[in-house]
């Protein structure tokens, strides 16, 4: 499979913005995280665009494989989680509190039910997941999860598109290389090799971003 013909036919909470190699239309990738206690922390990574902008596919391919590693190992729920948001049903959160912070990969959607969107139209096409579930990285150099230019969830909010959520068994980083294409307008953008390795802050510098919060809304007043 050809995945660009493919592509071209499908066409605390804290916050790091990472700079890396960027188009007009994509500005890098950026990250949320969560730290959930007991040594847990999940990551929320956003492909940056530019305003009016959509991402509609995420993928890998043999010049620039897709990888999502942890050196401490990534939390899969696979009982009651799955590998994408389609499968991610937020009704059973409150039965089985751990899915919400399941691994997957997405495009706009939080979980099956669209969210903040009205419906999740995600697919995927030659992504093995089978190593990933056994505890291994997420690679593929032939594979891609996608909406088409019509799904409303690739449009960005904030100028971030989410493509997937990751919960580290520890601390560690978190490496993201992946390749994404959208589109600006009637034009469609691709970019290769967006990579980004994501640190949690040491406690004395969430301290500081925190001072320099609270810095910033007293001279707003």
């Amino acid at each position: 499979m050809n995945n660009k013909i493919l592509l071209g036919f499908t066409a605390g909470v804290g916050s790091l913005i990472l700079a890396g190699t960027a188009t007009a239309d994509f500005q890098g990738l950026s990250g949320d995280y969560m730290d959930l206690g007991g040594g847990l922390t999940t990551w929320r990574i956003y492909a940056d665009i530019d305003a009016g902008g959509r991402v509609d596919a995420v993928y890998g391919n043999s010049t620039n494989v897709l990888t999502i590693s942890s050196a401490d190992g990534l939390y899969q729920n696979i009982d009651f989680g799955g590998n994408t948001s389609v499968e991610i049903n937020s009704g059973f959160f409150g039965f089985v509190p751990s899915i919400e912070w399941d691994s997957y990969v997405t495009i706009g959607a939080l979980y099956q039910d669209g969210t903040p969107f009205g419906s999740n139209a995600l697919q995927n096409i030659g992504v093995d997941f089978a190593s990933w579930n056994a505890g291994g990285d997420l690679t593929t150099d032939n594979g891609t999860w996608f909406i088409t230019p019509d799904d409303a969830q690739g449009g960005e909010i904030g100028g971030r598109v989410l493509i997937g959520q990751f919960t580290i068994l520890g601390n560690g980083p978190l490496d993201v290389t992946v390749n994404l294409q959208g589109r600006d307008g009637g034009t469609v953008w691709n970019h290769e090799g967006a990579s980004e390795t994501f640190l949690v802050p040491a406690p004395g510098a969430l301290v500081l971003l925190g001072l320099a919060g609270l810095a910033t809304r007293r001279r707003r007043k």
